[in-house]
């Protein structure tokens, strides 16, 4: 089904014709299935905020999910989102046109939440952080302005696989970005379909097709950042032993709170042995004098 070249939403057409991009293709829109169904994502009727930036990740998030509504898999509406932050050199015309021909309900709204960070944010220090929280806030506001029960990001595998690792050399505990979430205000759903989903594999296709890809580093604050570092040490591993992102993403779906440290999770204090065998056998033991 996936292969018909006259039956796909118009964010896929002219895609390269090649074995190579057709298997690309179904690779990532068989993840993002699995990774939806998996994870509970599905609520029939309801209404999504797709989070559009305009580098890969996102257009390859907003193709899949309507491609996977054109093929009656996601029963859900899908608005796309882009947030304009007033950062310095951002091309606001490529994304409304870019939406615009390719029939995508969207929205585009502008918040000038550069200056705010630029104020508050030390010479020197990365504006990531306070940029993240505030484009977030305008997020969940548009969402629930659109009547919109999830908000949802382009965070792939190898964003996950960072943030863990970010958690544990930084922040000294084991933690990443889930694939489901309710925000802290218990009123949306936070969703990340492509969780399953490679990088690499984002990269060629939103470049197989010629997606207008925006830099995410228009601000400027982006060497030397943790998450860079992060980023260098897991390619140092991939290039040593090929999989091995793959093989530690799996960890991350496979853990064992009683093989961890935290009381909190597993109750180590309440742990007891079965010792009925041994009492039967107590009178069979000498005593010590």
């Amino acid at each position: 089904m996936l292969d018909d070249a006259d039956d796909i939403h118009p964010l896929f057409a002219g895609a390269p014709r090649t074995t190579e991009f057709k298997k690309l293709r179904k690779r990532i829109v068989r993840y993002a299935r699995e990774a939806i169904e998996q994870y509970g994502m599905i609520e029939r009727d309801a209404r999504w905020l797709v989070c559009l930036s305009g580098g890969k990740d996102s257009y390859t998030l907003l193709a899949v999910l309507h491609e996977l509504k054109w093929r009656g898999l996601l029963p859900v509406d899908l608005l796309a989102c882009n947030l304009d932050q007033g950062q310095p050199g951002f091309p606001a015309t490529v994304l409304p046109a870019f939406l615009e021909k390719m029939g995508v309900p969207h929205r585009i709204e502008y918040q000038d939440t550069y200056s705010i960070v630029v104020d508050k944010v030390p010479a020197g220090r990365t504006y990531c952080a306070l940029c993240s929280r505030l484009r977030r806030g305008n997020l969940y506001r548009i969402a629930r302005e659109e009547g919109c029960s999830a908000v949802v990001l382009g965070h792939h595998r190898d964003d996950i696989l960072e943030t863990f690792f970010m958690n544990l050399f930084h922040g000294g505990r084991l933690a990443t970005m889930p694939p489901k979430l309710v925000n802290e205000e218990g009123d949306l759903f936070v969703y990340r379909p492509l969780a399953h989903v490679a990088e690499a594999d984002c990269e060629k296709f939103a470049t197989a097709m010629n997606y207008p890809i925006i830099p995410c580093d228009l601000c400027g604050s982006q060497d030397g950042l943790q998450r860079q570092q992060v980023k260098a040490i897991l390619d140092g591993w991939e290039a040593n032993s090929p999989g091995r992102r793959q093989v530690m993403f799996r960890a991350l779906m496979n853990a064992r709170p009683s093989h961890l440290l935290d009381p909190k999770l597993f109750d180590f204090a309440g742990l007891s042995r079965d010792t009925g065998e041994i009492e039967d056998n107590l009178s069979d033991i000498p005593k010590l004098r």
